[in-house]
């Protein structure tokens, strides 16, 4: 017999999580009997590949990333409405939802920070640069969810929907102002040029808030995990 897993705390402290989750709980009052929660999931992954499609083609037109702030719309309807429709429903799968969301999520967000990469806005080296810190932060909310039964889903009041606006108004930042994708200033390391655009630095800026959060976050938590699992004395 399976043992039954206990719900991990979601810590949800973001400036959009009390109307958002009503607008989810809303929404998925009204979701068709035949709608499940593995097809939103899907539908998830659809608006992933449509975002990195639009970014993709933005080097043919900047006006394709209306695609990709559609893809961002898609990704969030599908992302955000599976885990509350399962819940709406008293259909949780607590084992097998986990597994299934968070490794659908790893492959999203591959798809969506290469598809970045492959735009005219972003070098590919800071899209991945971002990637690893997105993916540091991740592994560390779920060591937390694995030893402290706690998922931190925001940081700074700022969560996975709040990047997502940020990122769909940025997107249409540039398709309305063509030049700033054209913007470039350069800096220089250790004796190295490095030539990057607007869209570069703010996913520079995102990247190092990541690691930064990831850093504290690693101190506090050792302290915590120091405090209830004590050097043995021998």
């Amino acid at each position: 017999m399976t043992e039954e897993k206990k719900q991990a705390k979601r810590i949800q402290t973001s400036i959009l999580n009390p109307y958002e989750k009503k607008a989810l709980v809303y929404l998925a009052e009204r979701m068709p009997s035949w709608v499940s929660s593995d097809m939103l999931t899907f539908v998830g992954f659809l608006g992933s590949c449509i975002m990195a499609a639009g970014y993709i083609l933005s080097n043919l037109n900047l006006h394709w990333l209306w695609l990709a702030n559609f893809g961002l719309f898609v990704n969030w309807f599908g992302d955000s409405l599976d885990g509350s429709l399962a819940r709406v429903r008293n259909q949780q799968r607590k084992t097998y939802g986990f597994f299934i969301d968070h490794s659908v999520d790893v492959i999203n967000e591959v798809i969506m920070f290469i598809g970045v990469g492959c735009s005219p806005l972003v070098d590919m080296g800071v899209a991945m640069f971002a990637l690893v810190g997105y993916f540091m932060l991740s592994i560390s909310v779920y060591m937390n969810c694995h030893l402290r039964g706690e998922m931190q889903l925001t940081y700074a009041g700022l969560g996975p929907t709040e990047f997502r606006i940020i990122l769909f108004m940025v997107n249409t930042l540039f398709i309305f102002i063509p030049w700033l994708s054209r913007w470039k200033y350069t800096v220089t390391v250790l004796g190295r040029d490095f030539s990057y655009g607007l869209f570069d630095y703010i996913a520079l800026a995102i990247s190092f808030a990541l690691i930064v959060f990831y850093i504290v976050g690693f101190f506090k938590d050792a302290k915590y995990y120091n405090t209830i699992d004590p050097p043995v004395k021998k």
